[in-house]
């Protein structure tokens, strides 16, 4: 960068960037709890909550990469605060939304502003901390808030519902915003990428086109039926998108994701651990809320206090996870996390109506230090190795797997449980039983990806991707050489 900074001003940058890291991640979680209350108030639907969750968490995975490249081109500071005050103004919208349209509406303006957040302030947080060291710790607090922020959601939601309303849970996005926004205003200098490099809109819609229309299908397959021919088409169209997508990107001089990323064994996996392990979590969180509200009949401070495992598990066994990466790898950190997550995942497959709550929260600890564990080395897998310049790049391909997981997830939960996700009783755990052993089944692949990802061999894949990207030709962009300006 143009100057140095003193540690003082890089830890509020790191802070002012974690802020926003926080509303985001935990927007995705903290607004399960308010589902009883949004399908009571509002008169939605069981498709109408998925897509309550699910029109944020896709539109921030279809727009990350763009945000991203959009910041280094016009400015990282720029685009951060435009991000903030987008996704401030969505929150309110979603406060005082009257019917589950305008709700799915005004997520939808939420998403558009949580996209430009996580991405931008990754690449802020690589253009800052440049030594090797110091840029690892940060990308472990980094992925340490994830866990965090997601984990605390609902129970900072349950709080908010039972102390005022349901619309609560989007006031507090309110102050976080307006504090980042004048931290950011302060503290962080602006920068740009050295390189131009050139948008991608064919490769974005058809990224887009893949992504929404398999969430769609998952989503409305019940309704329609699987075999009804609107959901044939929208799979087809999906898979399409997919090929149509992965060729045009082959080909394309800049694209929107480059897949030659993918080249890298790490990289891969850590994409589809990401995948899986949000698919899993957004699936339990989705479903967990109506098992102990509608199920259990607790309140909604119980039901998010009965999240407070899940938070203190992860606030513990993140940063552990975090300092085992810096230590020992990736290895030791996936490995556990798959154990624990395929054991909380059996032990989940065993609730019924009046399983002993001392069981439950024993499960939900489980699965918090599983799901603590796993979100370091998703981060690290994802950037290291990777030029300094594509850094951001690489981290937001990582977060938009964990967006496209959350997305899978809770559709995947409608298309495995259907109608009985508004059920009671035994009707409705007995019909959530074999998702479980779905997200054992990708505890397991976890496990399994944690070793293969870190031989020798996957290595060696990683560097190759180095060198590649080292000899590639970019568009200078002079802006990019002058000073930041503070």
């Amino acid at each position: 960068m143009g100057q140095e900074l003193d540690a003082r001003r890089k830890t509020i940058i790191l802070a002012t960037c974690c802020l926003s890291l926080l509303i985001v991640s935990m927007d995705v979680t903290i607004l399960n709890v308010a589902l009883p209350d949004i399908r009571r108030d509002l008169g939605a639907s069981v498709s109408g909550l998925q897509w309550v969750i699910d029109i944020y968490t896709l539109t921030v995975a279809s727009l990350l990469l763009l945000s991203g490249a959009t910041a280094d081109r016009f400015g990282r500071r720029r685009v951060f605060q435009i991000g903030l005050t987008v996704f401030a103004v969505g929150s309110l919208l979603c406060s005082l939304s009257t019917s589950v349209d305008m709700l799915i509406g005004a997520r939808f303006l939420q998403a558009i502003g949580g996209s430009m957040l996580n991405p931008v302030a990754m690449s802020i947080i690589t253009q800052v901390f440049t030594g090797k060291q110091e840029r690892a710790k940060a990308v472990g607090v980094w992925g340490a808030v994830v866990g965090i922020s997601m984990a605390l959601g609902p129970i900072v939601g349950g709080v908010l519902i039972d102390t005022l309303r349901w619309q609560s849970v989007f006031w507090i996005n309110l102050p976080i915003c307006a504090a980042a926004i004048v931290l950011s205003a302060i503290y962080v200098p602006e920068s740009k990428s050295a390189t131009v490099r050139r948008l991608d809109p064919v490769g974005q819609v058809l990224g887009i086109v893949f992504m929404a229309t398999i969430v769609s299908g998952l989503i409305e397959g019940p309704n329609m039926g699987w075999d009804d021919p609107r959901t044939v088409a929208l799979f087809g169209v999906g898979v399409a998108g997919l090929v149509a997508f992965v060729a045009w990107e082959l080909r394309h001089h800049s694209p929107f994701i480059d897949v030659r990323f993918f080249r890298s064994v790490p990289f891969s996996t850590a994409t589809v651990v990401g995948i899986m392990a949000f698919a899993s979590y957004g699936a339990f969180l989705f479903l967990m809320s109506s098992y102990l509200q509608n199920v259990r009949g607790l309140s909604a401070i119980h039901a998010g206090l009965m999240y407070l495992p899940i938070a203190v598990a992860t606030l513990a066994f993140s940063p552990l996870s975090g300092r085992l990466v810096g230590r020992h790898g990736t290895r030791p950190s996936l490995m556990c996390a798959g154990v624990l997550l395929t054991v909380g995942s059996a032990l989940l497959t065993l609730f019924t109506p009046t399983t002993p709550l001392w069981q439950v929260l024993a499960t939900f600890f489980l699965f918090g230090m599983g799901f603590g564990l796993v979100n370091a080395p998703i981060t690290t897998s994802a950037v290291s190795g990777m030029p300094r310049e594509r850094a951001g790049a690489a981290s937001a391909v990582a977060s938009t797997s964990r967006q496209l997981g959350t997305s899978l997830g809770v559709a995947i939960s409608g298309s495995v449980a259907g109608s009985a996700i508004a059920a009671t009783g035994t009707t409705f755990t007995d019909a959530i039983a074999p998702l479980w052993w779905i997200t054992a089944g990708f505890a397991v692949a976890i496990l399994a990806l944690g070793v293969v990802s870190t031989t020798a061999w996957a290595h060696r894949t990683t560097d190759r991707i180095a060198f590649l990207f080292g000899d590639e030709e970019e568009e200078p962009d002079p802006a990019a050489r002058v000073p930041v300006r503070v």
